[in-house]
């Protein structure tokens, strides 16, 4: 599995009509609906915002697409395909269109969004999916920058650190280093 290893964007003119694409990361999906939403606003005149995402979940991969309107099958079905045919999971791609006042046709459209898309994904550029997890763990004071330094090495996160008779932790780590750190701690 794939993910983008950033954000991607892409514009085209078709037939006087305007694509801009986004390429980006959503971890769940509020980080989807804001992703959307942030670029529906600054888009606010566009007629069409048609999307494509893939997520990991707990429940396995959830992918949905949006045609905006579009005739079915045009806008984010070829967006999808290309999620799905790259396995990419925990990404968006959304396309917007002005309409320029040409009509493209199912295939024109096809070719249009899923064009502009593929050149955002390819602005975005892939590295290998690493599925995170959030880990708790307790240490004494005397252990904790030990704690700090072993979850850099590892590639985690500390998000959150509560004092009292111990050292609370919590953690978003990749999921063998957090069988690594609770084995250890």
């Amino acid at each position: 599995m794939l993910t983008f290893q950033q954000t991607g964007h892409a514009d085209q003119t078709i037939n006087k009509s305007r694509f801009i694409a986004r390429a980006g990361r959503c971890e769940n999906e509020r980080e989807l609906a804001l992703f959307l939403r942030q670029f529906a606003s600054e888009h606010q005149s566009a007629g069409h915002l048609a999307y494509a995402f893939r997520m990991k979940t707990a429940e396995g991969i959830v992918a949905r697409f949006s045609d905006a309107g579009e005739p079915a099958g045009t806008a984010g079905k070829p967006i999808q395909q290309m999620l799905d045919g790259q396995n990419y999971v925990n990404c968006c791609v959304a396309v917007i269109r002005y309409y320029g006042g040409i009509n493209l046709g199912t295939g024109g459209l096809v070719r249009a969004y899923g064009g502009t898309a593929k050149q955002a994904m390819e602005q975005a550029g892939s590295i290998p999916f690493v599925e995170m997890v959030q880990l708790k763990i307790s240490t004494t004071y005397k252990r904790v920058d030990e704690l700090t330094r072993e979850v850099q090495r590892l590639h985690g996160e500390v998000l959150d650190k509560k004092f009292d008779e111990a050292v609370h932790f919590l953690l978003k780590l990749p999921i063998d280093a957090a069988r690594q750190l609770q084995a250890k701690y």
